[in-house]
């Protein structure tokens, strides 16, 4: 431990841009300088875990508005170290009381293309955020309400610098343009987005926050915010689809019990359903334990092979077997038991690509059929640390970039309802992640925390990233365990991922070199042009923490 404080001390000299940070106290490790700076401010005023993230989050809604914000979802999990307890908190949104199950079927009755059904009302889910950080807060906040929606507020009024990912995503969805509150809030007179370093402003989302700050999440769900969000889905310039005021008011955020599993004999806790994050990560680590550490490496061609075999597995069981446990029967207990992973594993050949997998037959499995709808990378995510040692590791979204592409009071509405499988059924039977009134739509959002053999914090990690979020957070827990690299080291690596289909290796690095020997083992091998992940890692070292931010995307971590 102390060499890897020592080496983390020097990359600090080497550099400080993107070096790793060592805080005594608090830590938060968030995607965007300003909301990591507006949940440090609440830690220095001796704010809670839950205190930074609600900042950082409000934050977020203004500056990383295509990936995040009160008009969307997040998942939150938390240790309680005075408590020795892990809990989660569900903030995922919600199909309204108007969806049935082939909502998104043509005249024809075939699944309509996914980029045709995000733009407008009916792929808007009823929001979550505002809602779970309230629950959160009631149960773990230490700071009033009010004084954690300032920093927001303030910096919306005062205006930001747009930062580089912002700026690019404008650039890189220019029919975005075309759907009027993206073009009012994020392009010039002449037709052209917000460039890099231009100052922007949002007072309407000023306005909506203050609201927020003085009545409390009511503000959001009852009264004028919801009118015009049922305005806005209702009367969407596409896919204009029903909401009403009561979805809106009769949200409810959930604390669920995470699901947590043992990996070299660490004990590591994720989100478990509605979102899918959690028992995939610990599927792919549980799958790969019986191989020997230094086989691992996912930087090699052996590393590489093994973790996208055990990525295949997880991916074909999460296709078959995950929902909304409201609705359907997952077999949690089946799809993490020691036997049904033994099974599974045997099927890794270490030297053949195994093509796609199809699903186990967990104990407690009904028959469900395969769902077709990946998620889009539109998602942000937090890890933080207190003073007291609480824990918070949530992941955010809007789903695609800018969601629904709609905005209101100056946030972004979320697009979740096409996290939902297009088609509800397939060759006769149900799909587990079909739409229906009420229903969470399924997730791939990991938050993960990590306690040690003697039950202490050691890490909380998390992505964005769609489906890909599995594999970027697996991967990063087997570099911290297996591997012992720094978080710096961590989140600077380059992916290798496989849902269940080709082979991905990361455009523009040194996996690329990798291609020959992955074709030879049978692997079709694909170099997507994507945006990629977004790890933020807190770790625990002697005598404080280790935070990092991954160079991809604008995230610092910082702490004191």
């Amino acid at each position: 431990m102390k060499a890897r404080l020592l080496l983390a001390l020097l990359v600090v000299a080497v550099l400080p841009a993107r070096a790793e940070t060592v805080a005594k106290r608090h830590m938060i490790a968030a995607a965007n300088p300003h909301a990591a700076e507006a949940g440090l401010a609440m830690l220095r005023k001796h704010g809670s875990a839950v205190d930074a993230a609600i900042a950082a989050q409000m934050v977020l809604t203004l500056v990383e508005p295509e990936s995040s914000g009160i008009g969307g979802g997040a998942f939150l999990l938390l240790w309680d170290p005075a408590k020795k307890k892990m809990t989660s908190f569900d903030g995922r949104e919600t199909a309204p009381a108007s969806a049935t199950p082939g909502m998104f079927l043509g005249p024809d009755g075939t699944p309509r293309s996914k980029i045709g059904v995000i733009p407008g009302g009916l792929s808007v889910g009823v929001p979550g955020v505002p809602a779970m950080l309230d629950l959160a807060h009631r149960k773990y906040g230490k700071l009033p309400w009010a004084t954690l929606l300032q920093p927001a507020i303030a910096l919306a009024e005062k205006g930001f610098p747009v930062g580089k990912k912002l700026a690019a995503t404008l650039r890189q969805y220019p029919r975005m343009g075309e759907m009027p509150d993206i073009k009012r809030l994020f392009y010039h007179a002449d037709g052209t987005p917000y460039a890099e370093g231009e100052t922007f402003k949002n007072p309407e989302l000023a306005a909506t926050l203050r609201a927020i700050a003085k009545d409390g999440p009511k503000a959001f769900y009852e009264g004028a915010i919801a009118q015009a969000i049922v305005d806005k889905v209702s009367h969407a310039p596409v896919n204009p689809a029903a909401m009403t005021l009561d979805d809106l008011k009769n949200y409810r955020a959930r604390e669920r019990s995470p699901v947590c599993g043992a990996y070299r004999g660490y004990k590591l806790c994720s989100m478990g359903p509605p979102s899918s994050g959690g028992i995939a990560v610990l599927q792919i680590l549980a799958l790969l334990e019986r191989f020997p550490s230094k086989r691992l490496d996912t930087t090699t061609l052996e590393g590489v092979h093994l973790f996208t075999q055990a990525s295949r597995l997880a991916f074909a069981d999460r296709a078959q077997y995950l929902g909304d446990p409201a609705f359907v029967g997952v077999p949690v207990a089946g799809l993490l038991s020691r036997r049904y992973i033994a099974q599974r594993s045997a099927l890794i050949d270490p030297k053949k690509d195994m093509g796609t997998a199809a699903p186990g037959t967990p104990a407690g499995a009904k028959a469900f059929a395969p769902q077709r709808s990946p998620e889009h990378p539109g998602t942000s995510h937090m890890s933080i640390v207190d003073d007291k040692g609480e824990v918070v590791s949530m992941t955010t979204t809007v789903e695609a970039p800018f969601g629904s592409e709609m905005a209101v009071g100056g946030f972004i509405l979320n697009n979740q309802l096409t996290d939902f499988s297009l088609d509800p059924a397939r060759d006769g039977k149900p799909v587990a992640n079909a739409p229906a009134p009420g229903k969470h739509p399924l997730s791939s959002m990991s938050p993960t925390i990590v306690l040690g053999p003697k039950g202490r914090f050691e890490m909380a990690v998390g992505s964005p990233g769609g489906p890909m979020i599995i594999d970027y957070v697996a991967q990063a827990l087997i570099a911290l365990i297996d591997e012992k690299r720094t978080p710096e080291q961590t989140v600077a690596e380059p992916h290798p991922g496989n849902p269940n289909g080709p082979t991905l290796v990361e455009k523009g690095t040194a996996l690329e070199a990798l291609t020959p020997g992955l074709s030879a083992m049978g692997h079709t091998v694909a170099r997507p042009d994507v945006e990629k992940s977004g790890l933020h890692i807190v770790e625990r070292v002697k005598g404080g923490y280790i935070g990092a931010a991954d160079p991809r995307r604008d995230g610092v971590a910082i702490g004191d």
